[in-house]
């Protein structure tokens, strides 16, 4: 078993306390790592504090420079990335390794976002009082930044924190979530050998107990955090002054409608449901079909569960591998036992063996139905058929999150109508709401998040406007 050392102002160090991570599939003790108390994330803090000055004071090459190396050390070790974020995670490899190139492209798209990050000219002789007068401004970086990233993305969500923040001049302290540190704290060797200042990234894994002491310390200008809704607006709630970032989950659903490409919409959706397990925010956990090809798409769907293959995420075949751990299989084997007892029809699946639960998908559902008003985060999907195009769009907002949607038709109207009526942060046409490009803004309404990221979008919300004004 590995013994992993926090990376706290530039060191590997040991802390008073620590926990253990296992391999979800096997149980197998993969490492012991080192958790900071309120003593030790204080003083990742004041060297946060120095980092963040440090990064203030390089040009905009020098900082783009650095965020390329880290691309090309993720690079030069993707498989050991991959194979670790299988081993801690439980996602399936071949998965694993899609999500280390999305982590690579999003050090390389914040390197040239770092390039070009400015503020705006401001016509202010608009009226009178500004005759003779020119203004702009500034992007000026918010200083230290603290991020918290859940298990099911433990690169690209990282990335999606670490990119942005340094792209835009700050420093930035990682509390990877306890079940993934791992591949964090292989992030941190590799930001070791960018040439940044070694403050401007610390990873350091902490107990929650110990976050009320993050949330009251006035040198963190915001937190940035990824995960459920309870407990993100829960700390928006606690932050004060702080700036927040919330990137939060959903119960994604998708609208198919009689115009659809059938063999499109099923395969989309088999890969936007059973993926990582359903354990994916933007999964699609809810399908509005039309009833004139209901019977069609969901015997499609059921067939494609059917042959989805199951195993160790190790092995390049698996399609589907265990959760998380067993009390996430177990809550969701009881909502669906729960819909059931209320009326719902399984079409295919349901069981669970450990923590392995079947690619599940169920009918006859309610919207009071935990399964459907719930985030189940997990490997089960509801379809439900509609007749009128304006009322599957009624029963996809019928929600109170708000992320990403997926609509698939030929209709134009239909296209136009969801696009202004969706009540979504994203609109996805044609592909399932799990589609992500990690260029592109990214957020939720309504409990589903406060903010946006995707680097650009996330730089922003990391940085502040000053505005110069200069009489001639």
């Amino acid at each position: 078993m590995a013994i992993k050392k926090i990376l706290i102002g530039g060191e590997w160090r040991e802390a008073n306390e620590s926990f253990t991570v296992s391999s979800p599939y096997t149980g197998e003790l993969i490492a012991e790592v080192y958790s900071a108390n309120d003593s030790e994330t204080g003083e990742a803090i004041s060297h946060a504090v120095t980092g963040a000055k440090e990064m203030r004071k390089l040009a905009r090459f020098q900082i783009a420079k650095g965020l390329r190396l880290i691309a090309a050390g993720i690079s030069a070790r993707k498989d050991e990335f991959a194979k670790t974020i299988a081993l801690e995670a439980a996602k399936p490899v071949s998965l694993a390794r899609g999500e280390v190139e999305r982590a690579i492209s999003t050090f390389n798209w914040a390197a040239g976002e770092a390039e070009r990050f400015t503020g705006d000219v401001v016509p202010i002789d608009v009226q009178p009082n500004g005759r003779g007068k020119t203004a702009w401004t500034q992007r000026i970086p918010r200083g230290v930044i603290y991020g918290i990233t859940p298990f099911n993305f433990p690169i690209n969500l990282v990335a999606h924190k670490v990119a942005p923040a340094l792209a835009a001049g700050n420093a930035i302290i990682i509390k990877p979530s306890q079940r993934t540190p791992l591949t964090a704290l292989l992030l941190g060797e590799v930001f070791m050998t960018s040439g940044l200042p070694e403050s401007a990234l610390q990873i350091v894994p902490m107990d929650v107990k110990y976050m009320d002491s993050v949330l009251e310390d006035e040198r963190i200008a915001m937190i940035s955090f990824t995960g459920s809704a309870a407990v993100g607006w829960e700390l928006k709630q606690k932050a004060g002054k702080k700036a927040v970032a919330l990137e939060l989950g959903g119960n994604a659903p998708v609208i198919v409608d009689e115009t659809a490409d059938i063999e499109r919409s099923v395969d989309k959706t088999l890969t936007g449901a059973f993926a990582y397990a359903g354990q994916i925010c933007i999964s699609v956990q809810r399908v509005y079909i039309q009833e004139s090809v209901f019977n069609d798409w969901t015997e499609k769907l059921v067939d494609g569960a059917k042959r989805l293959i199951k195993g160790d995420p190790l092995d390049e075949q698996t399609q589907l591998s265990v959760m998380i751990d067993e009390n996430a299989a177990k809550k969701a084997e009881g909502w669906v036992k729960e819909a059931v007892d209320n009326g719902a029809t399984v079409l295919y699946g349901g069981g669970r063996d450990g923590q392995m639960l079947e690619a599940t998908i169920i009918t006859d559902t309610d919207p009071e139905m935990r399964v459907v008003s719930e985030e189940i985060f997990a490997p089960v999907v509801v379809v439900e058929k509609f007749t009128d195009f304006a009322e599957a769009v009624d029963m996809a907002n019928n929600s109170k999150y708000g992320l990403q949607a997926g609509v698939f038709t030929r209709d134009l109207a239909n296209m136009n109508y969801a696009a202004e009526n969706l009540e979504y942060g994203g609109v996805i046409v044609n592909d399932v709401p799990t589609f992500r490009v990690d260029n592109m803004p990214y957020g939720g309404s309504k409990d589903s998040g406060f903010g946006r990221e995707g680097v650009r979008y996330a730089m922003e919300e990391m940085s502040e406007i000053k505005l110069i004004v200069v009489s001639s």
